[in-house]
């Protein structure tokens, strides 16, 4: 029971940050369970099938509160599914860890630039959507299977980084999630012999509880200090998975 309710613990806490910051579920969760010795492909499925209803709950928040621009969520559907898909498939027959300090080494500079652009310079409306939205989203989606985790920290940086609004980029990131999460899932649970289930279990229901808690702290917060926890967070993530790497 009580390792249940630790599950629960990591869940609520990981879900908070990700709502509110559109990233940092997986990632969190990934680490926790990496920690205690849980193989790669198990964590990683394991979390992306609780994330199926973080998600879900997640998303409809967000579009309730009014974080979610339509057309960016649009945008990054299919080709996150798409890069799910395949990431997945190759976290089942691949060791997805060794591309983790590359990843890292991609978030830490869009994490310094975020902070940077939180500081100096603030775009309060987001810039148009161009076509190498397409291929953030199918690059985002399949770190994010072989990673364990990525797809807010991968997409939502990039567009940060870029002048998008936090606020919208957030809650469309987290809206969009649901679907390519839910392919992951469905590939994980085709491939692997899935043994963790009061892990996913723990982890549903503390994240359940916190999503719509997480979307009302995106709506109320101001965008400029969204940017810089956005930013700090992202580094932080990186700089630990960049260390683990080396040492």
């Amino acid at each position: 029971m009580i390792q249940f309710l630790l599950y629960v613990l990591v869940g609520f806490t990981a879900q908070t940050i990700d709502g509110a910051l559109g990233m940092a579920y997986g990632v969190s969760c990934t680490s926790f369970l990496l920690a205690v010795g849980v193989p790669a492909a198990l964590a990683s499925a394991s979390v992306h099938v609780s994330e199926v209803f973080t998600t879900f709950v997640s998303g409809i928040s967000h579009f309730k509160l009014g974080n979610v621009d339509r057309k960016l969520f649009k945008s990054l559907l299919i080709p996150g599914i798409l890069g799910g898909v395949i990431g997945a498939y190759v976290l089942t027959n691949f060791p997805g860890d060794a591309l983790k300090p590359y990843i890292s080494a991609y978030l830490l500079l869009m994490g310094i630039r975020i902070i940077y652009k939180s500081i100096k310079e603030f775009q309060k409306e987001p810039k148009e959507i161009g076509r190498g939205i397409y291929l953030l989203g199918f690059v985002g989606g399949m770190m994010d299977a072989v990673g364990g985790g990525g797809w807010g920290p991968i997409v939502t940086s990039t567009l940060v980084a870029r002048g998008n609004s936090a606020r919208t980029t957030i809650g469309s990131v987290n809206a969009s999630e649901f679907f390519v999460t839910l392919a992951e899932a469905i590939v994980f649970l085709i491939f692997l012999k899935m043994t963790t289930w009061q892990v996913i279990a723990g982890l549903i229901v503390g994240g359940v509880i916190a999503a719509p808690l997480a979307a009302i702290v995106t709506k109320k917060l101001d965008p400029r200090k969204l940017m810089l926890g956005v930013g700090i967070l992202i580094s932080l993530l990186s700089l630990r998975t960049i260390y683990l790497a080396i040492f």
